[in-house]
């Protein structure tokens, strides 16, 4: 999809994609200082992103045809809204990229993507030290949600809390 900067379109994933993707996941991961936690591989992406069931969908920002960007999302959902919701697990733009409005138009284009799909929100994370990327998205009209508290089980705990069923 072509964007209002005619240097920049926005596109589809592919499952060709998956290794350009992974390349993204781990980038990402080194700046947020989280690559200890990344397991993932080509077929474990490959899989969750291309195979029967596609639990999230990938765009890929380019830049004068070079790949610069990637945003990943999936669907959750408001009992409160009774409406779906869109959720960005991660967006990442290549640092030598930033400062270009990209990040702003891949945000842009997923609140559309939102829209167009009848969601009631465009939700997502931001690490408490990251606080140039807390300003950004404040300047879009995000509201920090700090009265609530993230919890998350996996690995041992997962299996651990699944043996009570």
């Amino acid at each position: 999809m072509k964007t209002k900067n005619n240097d920049f379109i926005i596109r589809p994933a592919t499952k060709e994609d998956c290794g350009l993707i992974l390349d993204f996941i781990i980038e990402l991961a080194i700046y947020e200082k989280l690559a200890h936690e990344v397991v993932t591989d080509l077929v474990t992406l490959e899989k969750s992103l291309f195979g029967e069931t596609a639990y999230a969908k990938v765009v890929i920002g380019e830049y004068n045809n070079k790949p610069v960007s990637f945003a990943l999302y999936f669907h959750n959902f408001s009992t409160f809204l009774g409406k779906p919701g869109l959720y960005l697990e991660n967006l990442y733009v290549k640092p030598e990229m930033r400062g270009k409005g990209l990040g702003k138009i891949m945000l842009a284009y997923l609140a559309k993507t939102a829209i167009d799909l009848g969601c009631g929100r465009f939700e997502w994370w931001v690490l408490n030290w990251n606080k140039s990327a807390i300003e950004f998205y404040k300047s879009l009209g995000a509201e920090p949600m700090d009265e609530w508290t993230v919890n998350r089980v996996t690995g041992q705990a997962l299996e651990k809390l699944a043996k009570f069923f």
